[in-house]
């Protein structure tokens, strides 16, 4: 029984650390969206300023960017408790275990709008790729690839949540005593 509750330690251990490290690669994939965000909007004034000329593309490619990177960054701020969350319940029960209920209910909540969120993207991300939509500006971008990064960074969150749900059943420390 033993070596059975010490296998299940380990893989709920080695999920969340799968999360973990997902959550982070989604934060990287994030910070390289700013940064070539940036680059384009210095590249755009570069032109505007020295050669009265434009990508005629820097709206909608930040756009794409602003939300790319919002929804790639999602886990990561979940997984370190930089996400805002509204703690009114939690800071006034003292209990672990009732600590522990709240914490699964509302975990429960985001999982299953953000499970209903995945889902729509994912009809309008393959509905988009087989209708081969594209965007009605002189970049013609391919619809379905800013609503893919939307999709992976909400596949991350997702996966964040769960392995919240392992850390919350298995006793590890609750996101509300980090600090």
């Amino acid at each position: 029984m033993d070596s059975n509750s010490n296998i299940l330690k380990v893989a709920v251990n080695s999920f969340i650390c799968f999360a973990s490290w997902l959550s982070k690669a989604g934060a990287v994939l994030a910070m390289l969206l700013m940064a070539g965000m940036t680059l384009h909007v210095i590249l755009e004034i570069l032109l505007r300023a020295f050669f009265d000329s434009s990508t005629f593309i820097l709206d909608e490619f930040v756009g794409y960017g602003v939300a790319a990177m919002t929804f790639m960054a999602l886990g990561y701020t979940f997984e370190t408790n930089t996400l805002i969350r509204v703690n009114i319940l939690l800071t006034r029960v003292r209990s672990k275990l009732g600590r522990q209920i709240i914490e699964f209910l509302c975990v429960s909540t985001a999982f299953s709008l953000t499970s209903f969120i995945f889902m729509y993207f994912w009809k309008s991300v393959i509905r988009n790729y087989e209708r081969g939509s594209t965007s009605e500006t002189l970049a013609e971008v391919p619809l379905w690839i800013p609503e893919a990064f939307v999709l992976f960074g909400l596949s991350i969150f997702i996966i964040q949540m769960l392995a919240y749900f392992l850390r919350i059943v298995s006793g590890q420390p609750l996101l509300s005593e980090q600090d």
